[in-house]
C-alpha cells in the first residue's frame, strides 16, 4: 500500500483550535505542556521520571490480564518493563465502543504505539510502552451500543445502566450475528467473525469483552490494555479524591482556564462541576453535590454521607468513586508513567482546559499529541480521482465545488460573463455621470438598477454552468460517487464506518500498513491507498 499526506487545514475538517496547536500559536502556550517533538519529549522524560508507583501498576495490570497475559509475550514484556524507572508510557484512552466502533478508535491506537516506537528510535537508553485506557466508567450506553457497515447500523438494545465496563454481555448474539453478516466469506472474514464471537459470546462483561478484541489485534505490538476500575489504584488515587471533593480545587482551576480560553478566542469542551467525581455501585453511577446543610448527596439515589462519612467511605471504598470527564486524566497521570497523552481534537482542547488542575495537585501535565487522522482506499479508487483529474487534496472541497471546477476546466465553452459584465459597467459609470448632470439625486437609481442587472448576469452565468454540466454528466455522476464512497454521510469515513470491511480485504496487513505509514510528530492527514 500507497500513502500520501496533506496539511490538516486543507481538509477543512478540523477545529481551529486543534490548528492552532499544530501551528504553535503562542496564544496556546498557557494552556500546553512541552512540545510534541523530540525535544519537548526529552524534557518530559526528566520531570516525570521517579514518580510512579510501579510495583502497584504491574501487579494491577497482570491481575487484570489473568490467563490471557501469555508468558513471553509481547504485552507480558511491556508489563514486566513497567517495573523499570527507565520505563514509560504512551497512552491512549476511548470508550467501549462495540466491535471497536468508527474507525478512529482503531487510528488512536495505532498512533500510539508507533508514536512509542518512534520515541525509542530517538531515546534508545529508554523503553515506551504504548497504553490503551479503556474508559470503563463511563456511562453514556448509547454512545458505545451501535456501529455502522457500508452506512448500516449495527445496534445492540439492551438495559443499561451504570458504569458501561460491567454490563454483562449476555444479549449480544444478535449484533453479533448481524455484524459477521456484513463481512461475507472469506479467510479475513471468518477469522474477524471468530474473533467478535470469542469477545463479545464467552466474556463476562464489556470490559473483558474489549480487552479481549483490542488484544487480539494489538497484543502483538506490546499494546497494553488498562481498565482503572480497579480497587487498589482508586486506593492509592484516593487521597486526592478526598481533597477534590471536600475543597473543589478541580472546579475552580478548570473554570478559570476555560474563562482564559475562550477570552484568547478558543471554544472549550468540557464543564467541570463544583464536585467531578460520581459515586459509583454495579446498579449506578450518579454524581455527588454538596448541599446547603453541608451534607453530600448521591442524586437520585436518596443517600447521604456527612464530611466525615465521605472521608471514611473514600478510604473504606475507593473503588466507589469514580471520576468525570475532567478529573479521569488527573488520575491517569497519577498511576502512570506516562509522557504523552494520544487524542482526537476534541480530546486536546479539553485537556487545554485542566493544565491548572495539574498544577495545583503538582502533577506532570503530559504532551498533547494529535491522532493521525486518515482516509483508507484502494487503488481503483484513486485511479478513479485522478482520471478525472481531481487530487487527494481537491475531493476535500465541497461536491458541488468540485463539480463547477471541473466542469470550468473540461468545458469547449467559456461559461463567466466576466468580460460583458466589465463591458457593462463600463456603460453604467458613462449612465451615472450623465444622470448626476441632469440630477444628483439620480445616482442611487443607477445604482439600483445596476445592481439588478448584476444579479441577471450571475444567475445566467449559473444557468450557462448548469446547462454545460449536462454535457459532463457521467464524470459529475463518478464525482458524486467517489465523495460518498470516501465521505459517508458527507463527513470523514474516520468518523463513521467501522474497520470490519477494511480488515475483510486486507487482513492483518490493515494495520501493519497504518503503522507503516503514519507519522504521529509530523501531523499530517494520511491516505492510504
Amino acid at each position: 500500500m500507497k500513502a500520501t499526506y496533506i496539511d490538516y487545514r486543507d481538509t477543512n475538517s478540523f477545529s481551529k483550535t486543534l490548528l492552532a496547536y499544530l501551528d504553535n500559536d503562542s496564544a496556546l502556550e498557557p494552556f500546553t505542556g512541552n512540545r510534541p517533538d523530540i525535544a519537548g519529549f526529552a524534557n518530559q522524560i526528566q520531570a516525570k521520571a521517579g514518580k510512579t508507583d510501579r510495583m502497584l501498576l504491574v501487579q494491577s495490570l497482570r491481575r487484570q490480564y489473568g490467563t490471557l497475559l501469555e508468558e513471553g509475550s509481547q504485552v507480558a514484556s511491556s508489563i514486566a518493563a513497567l517495573l523499570d524507572e527507565r520505563t514509560f508510557t504512551v497512552t491512549t484512552g476511548h470508550q467501549l465502543n462495540i466491535f471497536t466502533g468508527p474507525l478512529y478508535f482503531i487510528f488512536k491506537i495505532v498512533t500510539t504505539i508507533k508514536l512509542a516506537r518512534d520515541l525509542k528510535e530517538a531515546f534508545p537508553e529508554y523503553t515506551f510502552v504504548p497504553v490503551y485506557w479503556m474508559a470503563t466508567e463511563d456511562h453514556d450506553f448509547a454512545e458505545i451500543n451501535h456501529v455502522r457497515l457500508h452506512g448500516k447500523k449495527i445496534a445492540w438494545d439492551a438495559p443499561a445502566q451504570g458504569a458501561t465496563g460491567r454490563l454483562t454481555i449476555s444479549g449480544m448474539a444478535e449484533a453479533v450475528r448481524q455484524y459477521q453478516s456484513f463481512l461475507g466469506l472469506s479467510v479475513n472474514s471468518s477469522k474477524l467473525a471468530k474473533l467478535m464471537e470469542e469477545a463479545y459470546l464467552r466474556q463476562d462483561n464489556l470490559a473483558t469483552a474489549t480487552r479481549y478484541l483490542v488484544h487480539a489485534l494489538f497484543g502483538k505490538h506490546g499494546l497494553v490494555v488498562m481498565d482503572a476500575d480497579d480497587t487498589s489504584l482508586k486506593r492509592y488515587f484516593a487521597p486526592l479524591v478526598e481533597q477534590d471533593i471536600l475543597s473543589e480545587h478541580s472546579h475552580a482551576a478548570i473554570t478559570q482556564t476555560s474563562k482564559a480560553l475562550e477570552a484568547a478566542g478558543f471554544n472549550t469542551q468540557v464543564h467541570a462541576r463544583e464536585i467531578n467525581f460520581f459515586y459509583l455501585t454495579e446498579a449506578f453511577r450518579e454524581r455527588i453535590v454538596k448541599l446547603d446543610d453541608g451534607r453530600y448527596e448521591v442524586l437520585h439515589q436518596n443517600m447521604f454521607f456527612t464530611e466525615e462519612e465521605l472521608k471514611v467511605e473514600i478510604q473504606n471504598h475507593p473503588e466507589r468513586f469514580s471520576p468525570n470527564v475532567v478529573m479521569r486524566p488527573l488520575y491517569q497521570e497519577v498511576i502512570l508513567p506516562n509522557l504523552a497523552y494520544v487524542g482526537g481534537g476534541a480530546e486536546m482542547v479539553y485537556w487545554m482546559q485542566l493544565k491548572a488542575c495539574f498544577q495545583h495537585y503538582k502533577v506532570d501535565y503530559p504532551i498533547l499529541v494529535p491522532r493521525n487522522s486518515a482516509m483508507v482506499t484502494d487503488d481503483n479508487m484513486a485511479v478513479k480521482v485522478l482520471r478525472l483529474d481531481l487530487t487527494f487534496k481537491s475531493i476535500f472541497k465541497d461536491t458541488e465545488e468540485l463539480k463547477k471546477e471541473y466542469v470550468r476546466r473540461h468545458t469547449k465553452h467559456r461559461l463567466n460573463l466576466n468580460d460583458e459584465w466589465m463591458e457593462l459597467n463600463a456603460i453604467f459609470s458613462r449612465l451615472r455621470l450623465r444622470a448626476h448632470k441632469i440630477d444628483p439625486s439620480l445616482g442611487p437609481s443607477t445604482d439600483a438598477v445596476k445592481a439588478r442587472l448584476k444579479k441577471a448576469i450571475n444567475n445566467l452565468e449559473k444557468k450557462l454552468l448548469k446547462a454545460d454540466k449536462r454535457n459532463h454528466e457521467d464524470a459529475l455522476i463518478q464525482i458524486d460517487r467517489i465523495k460518498d464512497r470516501l465521505f459517508p454521510d458527507g463527513a470523514l469515513q474516520e468518523r463513521s464506518e467501522n474497520f470490519g470491511l477494511l480488515y475483510v480485504k486486507y487482513g492483518d496487513q490493515l494495520i501493519d500498513e497504518l503503522l507503516r505509514h503514519f507519522r504521529p510528530l509530523d501531523f499530517k492527514f494520511t491516505i492510504i491507498y
